[in-house]
């Protein structure tokens, strides 16, 4: 099989500078390059808080907007293709009560969507863990450490 190159559709429904745009492509390039992922076709969604309150509605029956949404499209065996929906509000707001930089936590979204679409889970407390570090390798090496600190810690999903 030919690889085929990263592809990434960026779409916003609300105000997105260049340089955040660049950082969200610059963080799922390093993220898929930090999974030896070579080829993946990606659509990244900045939305507000009622729009996936909707999409988080909709899909998954929970009645309550989220940080991130992520929907595997690929075919078995085949390159990584998927969707991942990120909310730039509940990040602008996360970010203000831990007093932390809502570029990163924008990021952060965005990069856990992404491993989540690289198989990676937070559903046991291992798992939990490993996603988080590599979350957190990933974000330093872009220029935000520390991107967990100050925060509570989070439970895995089980």
């Amino acid at each position: 099989m030919i690889p085929m190159p990263i592809s990434i559709a960026l779409t916003s429904h609300l105000p997105l500078s260049p340089a955040r745009r660049l950082a969200i492509r610059r963080a799922v390039r390093l993220t898929l390059r930090r999974q030896s992922v070579a080829d993946a076709t990606l659509s990244i969604t900045v939305l507000g808080d009622a729009e996936i309150r909707r999409l988080n509605r909709r899909y998954l029956a929970h009645d309550w907007p989220t940080d991130v949404l992520s929907f595997d499209l690929s075919d078995p065996g085949g390159p990584i293709s998927g969707e991942i929906i990120v909310s730039a509000e509940r990040a602008a707001r996360v970010a203000k009560r831990l007093k932390a930089d809502a570029r990163a936590e924008l990021l952060l979204y965005v990069v856990h969507g992404l491993l989540h679409l690289c198989d990676y889970d937070d559903l046991s407390p291992a798992k939990f863990r490993r996603m988080h570090r590599r979350e957190n390798e990933i974000l330093t090496e872009l220029g935000y450490p520390d991107v967990f600190a100050g925060r509570p810690a989070r439970r895995s999903r089980k």
